[in-house]
């Protein structure tokens, strides 16, 4: 079993032996909380372990961080580690052997490095509320401060290990280069700020660099209005999955998840099971609500303002009343083709927002973006085999 602790939710997280059977004063036993080895990740469960607490003050919650096969890795780029296959499950395999056997009650993922279909046995439990889902551009140290993607000189290279993200800014900066970068966050931006770096900017995730505390090095947001970047499924959301026909588990992450995201996600998510696209296919989305107060693209500007300057706090209108707006785009790899559509429709349930992504997927296909997808299988399954054919021959 993966080493675990009982959760402080004033400490950083330590990977030491779990040293009780049942949660202080009562009868219950702890809650094993599965989550990638990674400092994000163990924030990211940290921030789940601190809502249950809040919802469920009389239960116990032991972080057991597990290094997966994906962070084992950090060399081979996505593509070839996943050999043509999901490369999704290099971050969810190892946790969903333990939640399968027991040795976990739930684990936390960032949606968006969820494949689109799980285990016969498991399922997700919950998705929590959504932190900022855009792309975020970080530039090197040698740059002015006000560097943006349009002003980046020509031929600066841009470090990233997605292919959606190479591939929709070579559509609209074909002036630019692209390099393969991993690792954690830590390590990313160590490269970009080494003297010696071969980086001008990276892309990372806004959601990531927000709860690490590390937003004060984003330059700018990319979203469909800025930088023309569509984010990737799930981005920005954290999801929770646990065992199919585990009401406890499920009875406790009903107080915690988040209808309104959980909506958009599952949108998100039909499209992407339809399409078939695993994470790295080029296949971009962004969901908003029409008829709130807010966006999911970032914070808006309040409507109506009282005399002193300050901004008037609106009740959000009900869920029922807005409509979800689901942009897509799906580009290959090189950029030079593109297909993209918009919808917008009132959902009602995940049900109907699955139905609606499903849709999409279909109106994508029918502009194009299958034939799109389909050469990009192809090829990557064509450089997997020529890497396997590259690795016989230097052993």
């Amino acid at each position: 079993m993966a080493s675990a602790t009982e959760t402080n939710l004033d400490a950083p997280t330590q990977s030491t032996p779990q040293a009780e059977n049942t949660s202080k004063n009562t009868q219950f036993a702890p809650v094993n909380i599965g989550t990638r080895n990674s400092a994000l990740a163990q924030i990211q469960a940290r921030a789940v372990a601190a809502a249950l607490k809040s919802a469920h003050p009389e239960r116990t919650y032991n972080i057991c961080p597990v290094v997966v096969q994906g962070d084992r890795d950090k060399v081979t780029p996505l593509q070839q580690l996943s050999q043509g296959e999901n490369a999704k499950s290099l971050w969810t395999g190892e946790l969903e052997s333990m939640l399968e056997k027991g040795d976990l009650d739930i684990i936390v993922h960032c949606l968006k490095d969820m494949p689109t279909q799980l285990p016969d046995n498991l399922e997700l439990g919950a998705i929590l509320e959504r932190e900022d889902p855009r792309d975020a551009l970080l530039i090197s140290p040698r740059l002015p401060k006000d560097t943006i993607l349009a002003t980046l000189p020509q031929g600066a290279t841009i470090g990233t290990s997605s292919v959606r993200r190479a591939a929709q800014l070579r559509r609209l900066f074909p002036h630019l280069q692209f390099a393969d970068l991993r690792g954690n966050v830590g390590t990313r931006l160590g490269k970009l700020d080494a003297e010696d770096s071969p980086y001008s900017a990276i892309v990372l995730a806004a959601a990531g660099l927000k709860r690490m505390g590390l937003d004060n090095r984003i330059t700018q947001y990319l979203s469909s209005t800025t930088g023309g970047m569509l984010h990737a499924v799930g981005q920005g959301a954290l999801a929770i999955e646990i065992r199919k026909n585990d009401p406890e588990m499920q009875t406790l992450l009903n107080k915690i998840e988040c209808e309104r995201t959980k909506r958009a996600c599952s949108a998100e998510r039909a499209l992407l099971r339809t399409l078939e696209g695993g994470c790295s296919v080029p296949i971009g989305v962004e969901t908003s609500w029409r008829g709130g107060k807010g966006l999911a693209v970032g914070v808006q500007p309040a409507k109506d303002y009282d005399k002193d300057g300050n901004a008037v706090d609106e009740p959000e209108p009900d869920l029922e009343d807005q409509e979800l707006v689901l942009k897509t785009l799906v580009v290959s790899v090189d950029g030079k083709e593109a297909v993209e559509h918009e919808a917008v429709r009132k959902v009602r349930s995940t049900e109907e927002a699955a139905e609606m992504g499903r849709e999409v997927a279909a109106i994508l296909i029918e502009k194009g973006a299958g034939k799109i997808l389909e050469k990009i299988k192809v090829e990557k399954v064509w450089a997997a085999k020529k890497q396997l054919e590259k690795m016989k021959v230097s052993s």
